[in-house]
């Protein structure tokens, strides 16, 4: 209230017809800038997220059709503050950002070589058409087995069948993937 005031006293109406907008947005922002980051850096953990806070409170003010009507600035620019928090919590999320973790500034790059990267991908990507490849049951056996863990007896019976099917669908998916990794290599 008492910013609002000393708005007013320096001479720049934001409610005079003949205000002239720019200078008045200059001057808000001048005499909000401190209160709007201290506000901001007391709400939000990652203080670095600060000046783009109080740039949005900036644009939305910006963005209004008449920001030399505003009859209470700070109260206004409060008010937008705290929208611009609420907007920002629900982006976040939608987004699921507390469900990530946040990449180490030092993070080293992959030891492994592109060419063996690029290799392995080509050796996963013939993988899995080999899979595809193979009857419904083979694959299921063989992902069951092989890429998840179970035992040949659960995976019998996960899928309802004697546990020598199984053992002999494992047989033939191995032999399947097995003549197509042999086949890329040499290619």
């Amino acid at each position: 209230m008492e910013r609002d005031r000393t708005f007013m006293r320096e001479g720049i109406s934001v409610d005079g017809p003949g205000s002239d907008r720019r200078v008045v947005l200059t001057r808000l922002a001048h005499v909000y800038e401190r209160a709007l980051n201290r506000y901001f850096a007391r709400r939000v953990a990652a203080k670095e997220d600060v000046p783009d806070l109080v740039q949005d409170v900036y644009l939305r003010l910006s963005q209004m059709a008449d920001p030399t009507a505003i009859e209470k600035p700070e109260h206004f620019l409060f008010v937008t503050a705290a929208n611009v928090l609420k907007d920002r919590a629900r982006r976040a999320a939608a987004r699921g950002s507390g469900l990530h973790d946040a990449l180490d500034e030092n993070f080293a790059g992959s030891e492994i070589p592109p060419d063996r990267v690029f290799e392995s991908r080509e050796a996963a990507d013939r993988l899995q058409a080999v899979l595809l490849e193979l009857p419904e049951r083979t694959r299921d056996v063989f992902v069951l087995r092989m890429l998840e863990g179970l035992r040949m007896a659960d995976v019998a019976h996960a899928i309802g069948i004697s546990t020598r099917a199984a053992e002999k669908h494992q047989a033939r998916a191995l032999a399947r993937v097995a003549a197509a990794l042999e086949d890329w290599r040499h290619h």
